[in-house]
C-alpha cells in the first residue's frame, strides 16, 4: 500500500503514487456510502470508470451495486502455456491471420447460432422472472459466444521467460452482459428515487438492496454473465488452439487458467459477510494464480496472489488507462507508436489513427503498476507480446 486517505467517511487505501482528480472523487464517493464497509482500495491500474474507478475495489453491507460491476460483466482473461518453446515470425503471420479470418472481431458475431451446450448451464428452468434478461437475450447469446469484441479485448500469442509459448484470450460477456447491467442500473435508479435514497444521482452509483426481488435477480444475472464471459472465452481459446495445431500438429497445451476481474461476490472480511465489488480488478487470495495482463507494446503476468486483506485480497486487472480514448487519438503519433511496436518485433494491431486508443502509450507503465503491488501478488511468468489480434 502507497498511501491512506482519511478525510471521508471511511479510509480510501491507495496503491498508485498519483491519482487524478476524477478518480479520487469517485473514490471519494465510494467511501461515503452509507453501506460501504471498513474501507475502499484503489488499485495501481486504477483510472475514471462510470461511477465507480477501474481498478476499484469496495465492500458492502446488503446492497450491490450495478455500476460498481460495470457493463462487460465477467469481463477477464484466459491464458495457456503450449509445449512449443519458439514459433517463426512467418509462422506466427499465418496464425495471426487466420484467427481473424475465423474469430468474428469487434462488433461481428457468428452467422449460425452456437451448441447449446456451449452456454452456461442455468440451475432450474429458465424463467422471465428470475432470468428476464438473460432468457430475452439467450438466443443472441449464442450467436456471441465466441467472438471477440472491440475496445481493450483481445487475443495474444506471447512468449513466456519460462522457455514456451502462450496463448492469451482478454473478453468478456458481449452485449449479453452490458444489457443486465444497464437493465438492473436502471432499476437501481428507480429504487432510489422512490425511497428517498441519500446518494447523489450525480455519483452514478445507484444500489439495489441484496435482500429484495431486484436484487436478487440481479445477482442471478450478473453470476449467469460471468459464467458466459467464461465460456466466451473457453471458445475462442479451443478455436486458437485448434488453428495453432494445424500450424504445429504436435503442440500439446497445458489447462487453462481463466480469472474475472467484474464482479461482486459475497466474502468474508474484516468480522462480516459482505459483497465485494471488483471493477477492473483481480482476486489475488493466498496461493490463487491471477493473469495481469499488459498494453499490445508491454509485458504481461502470471501472479501468485499474497492473500492481502487490506486489497481484500485484490489485485491489478492490468496496466490501466494513462490516456482517456479521445485524449489518446489526440496525442498520441501513429508513426511512433508503430515503429515502438516494430522495434521491439511485434505483429500488432495498430494501423490506423483510431486505433491509438489502444496504442502501448495509451497505458501506464506496467513494470511500475506490478512494483506498486509487491505486497499484493508474486511474478510466476513474464510474457512478452509476439502477436495481438484486436477487435
Amino acid at each position: 500500500m502507497i498511501k491512506t486517505i482519511n478525510t471521508e467517511k471511511k479510509p480510501i487505501q491507495l496503491w498508485l503514487e498519483d491519482i487524478d482528480h476524477d478518480t479520487l472523487e469517485q473514490a471519494k464517493n465510494l467511501a461515503n456510502l452509507p453501506f460501504l464497509h471498513h474501507h475502499v482500495a484503489i488499485m495501481p491500474d486504477a483510472h475514471v470508470g462510470y461511477g465507480m474507478p477501474i481498478g476499484g475495489v469496495a465492500a458492502t453491507r446488503d446492497a450491490v451495486i450495478p455500476n460498481a460491476v460495470g457493463v462487460d460483466i465477467g469481463c477477464g482473461i484466459c491464458a495457456v502455456q503450449t509445449s512449443l518453446p519458439h514459433i517463426e515470425k512467418s509462422q506466427l503471420k499465418k496464425v495471426l491471420q487466420t484467427i481473424r479470418q475465423t474469430v468474428p472481431l469487434g462488433f461481428k458475431h457468428h452467422k449460425k447460432v452456437q451448441p447449446g451446450n456451449r452456454m452456461p448451464e442455468i440451475a432450474g428452468t429458465l424463467t422471465e422472472k428470475e432470468l428476464p434478461v438473460v432468457s430475452r437475450e439467450y438466443e443472441n447469446g449464442r450467436l456471441q459466444l465466441g467472438t471477440l469484441g472491440g475496445g481493450n479485448h483481445f487475443i495474444e500469442l506471447q512468449q513466456g521467460d519460462d522457455g514456451y509459448i502462450w496463448l492469451m484470450v482478454h473478453s468478456g460477456s458481449r452485449n449479453i452482459g452490458y444489457q443486465v447491467a444497464n437493465h438492473y442500473n436502471r432499476l437501481a435508479a428507480a429504487y432510489n428515487q422512490a425511497h428517498g435514497a441519500k446518494i447523489p444521482t450525480k455519483w452514478q452509483l445507484d444500489y439495489l438492496p441484496v435482500r429484495s426481488e431486484a436484487g436478487q435477480h440481479y445477482l442471478k444475472e450478473m453470476n449467469y454473465c460471468v459464467q458466459f464471459a467464461v465460456g466466451n472465452r473457453q471458445a475462442m481459446m479451443q478455436k486458437v488452439s485448434e488453428i495453432l495445431l494445424d500450424f504445429e500438429p504436435t503442440v500439446s497445451f497445458s489447462p487453462a487458467f481463466d480469472v474475472a476481474h467484474n464482479y461482486a461476490s459475497l466474502e468474508y472480511h474484516f468480522g462480516k459477510e459482505v459483497w465485494v465489488h471488483r471493477k477492473g480488478a483481480t482476486r489475488a487470495a493466498a496461493g490463487e494464480t491471477g493473469i495481469i495482463p499488459g498494453s499490445q507494446g508491454s509485458t504481461s503476468y502470471i501472479v501468485r496472489g499474497l492473500g492481502n486483506k487490506e486489497s481484500f485480497c485484490s489485485c491489478s486487472h492490468g496496466a490501466g488507462r494513462r490516456l482517456g480514448r479521445k485524449q489518446a487519438r489526440r496525442q498520441l503519433d501513429l508513426r511512433e507508436e508503430i515503429h515502438r511496436l516494430q522495434q521491439q518485433g511485434i505483429l500488432h494491431a495498430i494501423r490506423h489513427k483510431k486505433d491509438l486508443d489502444e496504442a502501448a502509450g495509451a497505458y501506464k507503465d506496467i513494470t511500475k503498476v506490478m512494483d506498486n503491488q509487491r505486497d499484493l501478488v508474486e511474478v510466476i511468468t513474464i510474457l512478452k507480446p509476439l502477436a495481438v489480434v484486436k477487435g
